[in-house]
């Protein structure tokens, strides 16, 4: 069904080159064997020229005209989340891959609509969500999916970070319902998605969210309550006023026989792993641990490996669009939540 690229590197280009950006142009870079930088794509004419300088390849404002001009095998979004069923969709018409950053989309039925393009032009599509390949947390997946834990009874999630007023001023389209999304969907995104990855299937969402300080359309802080079909109860605190810097970026789950918290600022670092019955693979807690300087981790990489092998034919997407609408499906469950007051119970109509 999908066309395989296995005699040659792999052409990708890059839309939108701003903050996440460099990611993906380093890990292009990493995987220089089999990737190959064809083309960028910014509608900032300054920065795109200084980009298209800097890399050695040719720079569009429009995607469009990118599409026709060049060939390229797979498109990179970087682009605001709102800005990527559009894409997404042009891509595939021109029977291009995608990948995507977090979220894949700002609507359901948006997120609903890339999927369908991409089944229909039989190309690939995949969501970013690097933090998954992150050393601590697939110890904490083995640890889950060996069921270690016995039944789990709580998981708690907090993510105490800060974005100042600038962050939010430094474009246009930061801090809007209709390109961003707030604290849940754009910061927390990724911790949004431990929720189905690590827990399971959820039942029902209660949330809150509020704007308390920043001047912008979406949250800046929401709470949430989560019953996963499992009969596990939870919460998500989230919030991007902590004072003066990131401070946790945290997950806990109790179970009927193990404790674990992963926490720092970016669940980077084991503080507690208790377990009933002791595994040989306990003793590498202490070396999945790291230090970090950024939220984003240094999953980037290994998902980039991933859709390398897929598009090579040799593997499957470790988070394909449907993977994505997992998350997605949660963070528009949390949002009618807030708005209306009321339970919201999963899944969404489809």
């Amino acid at each position: 069904m999908y066309k395989q690229i296995k005699d040659r590197k792999i052409r990708i280009a890059v839309v939108g080159c701003g903050r996440i950006s460099k990611n993906h142009f380093a890990s292009i870079m990493q995987h220089a064997d089999h990737l190959e930088l064809a083309a960028i794509c910014d509608n900032n004419r300054d920065l795109l020229a200084k980009k298209s300088q800097e890399l050695q390849v040719p720079g569009f404002v429009h995607l469009d005209q990118m599409l026709k001009e060049t060939k390229v095998d797979l498109v990179s979004l970087c682009t605001p989340s709102g800005f990527h069923p559009e894409q997404t969709i042009l891509a595939a018409r021109h029977g291009v891959h995608v990948m995507t950053e977090k979220p894949m989309a700002t609507r359901w039925k948006d997120g609903l609509a890339m999927v369908k393009a991409c089944d229909e032009a039989a190309v690939r599509l995949f969501v970013i969500k690097q933090n998954r390949r992150n050393s601590t947390l697939q110890l904490l997946k083995r640890a889950v999916t060996e069921k270690r834990f016995g039944r789990i009874h709580m998981v708690t999630l907090n993510v105490f970070w800060t974005r100042p007023q600038e962050y939010y001023d430094s474009a246009k389209w930061r801090g809007t319902w209709e390109l961003d999304g707030g604290a849940f969907m754009n910061q927390a995104s990724h911790y949004v998605d431990l929720l189905d990855w690590l827990i399971g299937p959820i039942a029902d969402i209660q949330a809150m969210t509020g704007t308390l300080e920043r001047d912008i359309e979406v949250e800046d802080t929401g709470v949430m309550n989560i019953r996963w079909r499992n009969g596990a109860m939870g919460s998500m605190s989230v919030t991007m006023l902590t004072y003066p810097k990131n401070l946790e970026g945290s997950i806990t789950i109790l179970g009927e026989k193990g404790t674990v918290r992963v926490g720092g600022v970016a669940v980077n670092d084991i503080q507690h792993w208790e377990f009933a019955e002791p595994m040989e693979y306990d003793t590498q807690i202490k070396e999945a641990n790291y230090q970090t300087t950024s939220v984003y981790g240094f999953g980037h990489p290994l998902y980039f490996k991933n859709v390398i092998d897929v598009l090579r034919g040799e593997a499957e997407p470790e988070t394909d669009g449907r993977e994505g609408l997992k998350s997605l499906e949660v963070l528009i469950a949390t949002y009618l939540s807030a708005r209306d007051n009321k339970t919201i119970s999963l899944p969404l109509e489809y």
